[in-house]
């Protein structure tokens, strides 16, 4: 009767553990089967990919191949350009316009904006000239000075100030000619030059 019972008992715990062992068996089964059906998922969803990049060479291999005059502009596209164009042209000959009779207005207001000052005539009240070119001494103590091509409003200061022997400044050539821009010093305009020395 024990040998019985202990071939029993050997035989309950043969089948437990093939039992335990089918069970551990089945779940690295159910495992692989998922990692396969994940790798089958990413070999279609890559084919996906690889069919749209091909779809998409084959579009620029046909755009490649279409005839050049076909990416040109059209005789409309021209017409219209030509359009645009010629308003341009026609908005920057009224702007041209403007700022020539603005110039003609600033011009026939007098060479000189400062409305003291006096020009001097032919035959000056004072002959003397100072060396830096002026063209006179002027009777509001002064003189008036045709710029040259090069000239700076430092070099006429200084040649000023040299000849005259007392200091002349730009500040005060730039006082005495409001609107003179000495980034902009047109040949054979005239400025005035202060004498500083008479009060």
């Amino acid at each position: 009767m024990r040998k019985i019972l202990f071939w029993l008992f050997i035989l309950a715990f043969t089948a437990a553990l093939a039992r335990a062992q089918d069970a551990a068996t089945q779940q690295q089964i159910d495992q692989i089967n998922g990692k396969i059906q994940d790798l089958i998922e990413a070999q279609a969803a890559q084919g996906k990919r690889l069919a749209t990049l091909e779809k998409s060479i084959n579009d620029f291999q046909d755009k490649l191949n279409q005839p050049a005059a076909s990416s040109g502009a059209s005789a409309d596209d021209l017409k219209k350009l030509a359009e645009q164009v010629k308003e341009l042209a026609e908005k920057q000959q009224h702007d041209n316009d403007l700022i020539v009779k603005e110039l003609e207005k600033l011009a026939r207001g007098g060479g000189i904006p400062a409305a003291s000052h006096k020009q001097p005539s032919g035959s000056n009240d004072n002959p003397t000239t100072p060396s830096a070119g002026g063209t006179g001494r002027d009777k509001q103590n002064g003189y008036y000075y045709p710029l040259k091509k090069d000239d700076t409003l430092s070099a006429v200061a200084k040649a000023y100030s040299a000849e005259l022997k007392n200091k002349i400044t730009v500040e005060q050539i730039l006082a005495a000619n409001p609107g003179l821009d000495p980034n902009k010093m047109p040949v054979g305009k005239k400025i005035f030059i202060p004498d500083p020395s008479a009060k």
